[in-house]
């Protein structure tokens, strides 16, 4: 099959974030395992100015004549009317990998201009079938599949006892301050925090030099003591449309890459993981500090969900893994 695949080349589309890791290798480079030919058209230099891209996917599209575009949409660069263009002439399939908190105010407008919509959101299915769209594929945020990964018996050489990954937000902020308080170090590493980002090898040498790596949500949070923890956490959890966690890539790589995760807990999260057997889940930051205080304590449990969960992610949860499944279903 030829593939049309349109997605910015770099991260958030700047260069110098580096590489959109989970367009060029989770998505682009499994398009061409799986033994399709891709034709990737990225749109980095027109986010700021759509106007004339639609005449240049328009025209791209034309010269190719692909069997399928698959779209990894970012804002409002491609109208309407341009899909709506695409879609007469070639199959179209779009990602829409946040319906948790943005299908009302964005999948909603686009959607019914594809043929095919991919949702990372089990309970967004019935809110496409409410605005009459059939073809609609649930899949999910997944591992990418590289030569960091490791295998269950792989024994990992322990430097932190708490680590974060991850960028700064108010919500993250607040937590990780409330677990100092409860007297355990959180070392963090991300954009907006004092130790600043890592690089990929970077992130998975922590991953692995850690006893329990936390995985916070990136939603705001309604707790009282988080609202209250600043002025600006206030002004965010009022003005911040995310207002739902959801499922990350996160919740799959650090596993694939050898870590032990305690993660928030997010609906549908028990379709991908056994609760307590390849995954450690909190609901309240004081579950997240009672939990990651009894898997400091209990080694042998901590171990043996650690490498539960490598095996999960590598037998069901790569990219790869979840392309088969959607190109199946098209």
């Amino acid at each position: 099959m030829k593939i049309m695949y349109v997605d910015m080349q770099w991260d958030y589309g700047k260069k110098e974030r580096g590489i959109n890791q989970i367009g060029e290798i989770g998505f682009h480079q499994v398009f061409k395992k799986l033994g399709h030919e891709v034709i990737p058209f990225y749109f980095d230099d027109y986010i700021h100015n759509p106007a004339p891209l639609q005449a240049k996917i328009l025209a791209t599209a034309d010269e190719i004549n692909p069997d399928l575009i698959i779209f990894t949409l970012y804002t409002d660069q491609f109208t309407p009317e341009t899909l709506d263009l695409l879609k007469k002439k070639f199959k179209t399939l779009s990602w829409f990998g946040d319906d948790q908190w943005r299908f009302e105010s964005y999948t909603a407008k686009y959607a019914p201009h594809f043929t095919y919509s991919v949702t990372t959101d089990h309970f967004a299915v019935s809110k496409y079938k409410k605005l009459g769209i059939q073809n609609v594929i649930v899949s999910q945020w997944a591992s990418l599949d590289l030569e960091e990964a490791v295998d269950p018996s792989f024994v990992p050489e322990y430097k932190y006892e708490v680590s974060f990954v991850g960028g700064f937000n108010t919500t993250r902020a607040w937590i990780i301050d409330e677990f100092k308080k409860a007297g355990i170090n959180v070392n963090v590493w991300g954009r907006g925090w004092p130790n600043g980002g890592v690089d990929f090898k970077d992130m998975v040498r922590i991953f692995q030099q850690t006893k329990v790596n936390l995985n916070l949500s990136n939603s705001v949070s309604y707790d009282i003591r988080c609202i209250a923890h600043s002025l600006r956490s206030l002004l965010v959890t009022l003005r911040n449309r995310k207002n739902a966690s959801q499922m990350k890539a996160r919740n799959f790589e650090i596993p694939c890459f050898g870590g032990f995760q305690l993660a928030d807990y997010v609906p549908s999260l028990e379709a991908y993981f056994n609760i307590g057997k390849d995954i450690a889940c909190y609901s309240t930051v004081d579950e997240a500090i009672m939990l990651t205080r009894y898997y400091l304590e209990n080694d042998v449990e901590r171990e043996l969900i650690r490498k539960n969960s490598i095996k999960r992610i590598q037998d069901s949860h790569t990219y790869l893994h979840r392309f088969e499944k959607i190109f199946k279903q098209i």
